[in-house]
């Protein structure tokens, strides 16, 4: 019983992430109306290195990424809304 609502509390918080990423970081772009599968496949699932030390965490992207200038402009848009 406890496995299963913490799937969904899971469930929860990742429909929501999805959601305000939709609203605040992709609203000038092609994924504005996109569900929450989509942005899933189409931006979320890129392959990255990812290294963590003390003080950040960076997240390093293929070049070859074909929708690199809207990761972007998201990124930018979500680090300005969080300011």
């Amino acid at each position: 019983m406890r496995a299963n609502q913490l799937r969904l509390w899971f469930a929860s918080m990742a429909y929501v992430l999805v959601a305000a990423l939709r609203r605040i970081g992709l609203r000038h772009a092609q994924f504005a109306d996109a569900t929450a599968r989509t942005i899933r496949l189409k931006l979320l699932k890129i392959g990255a290195l990812v290294t963590i030390s003390v003080r950040r965490i960076k997240i390093a992207m293929g070049i070859s990424l074909p929708l690199r200038p809207r990761v972007r402009l998201a990124h930018a848009l979500l680090f300005n809304a969080a300011r």
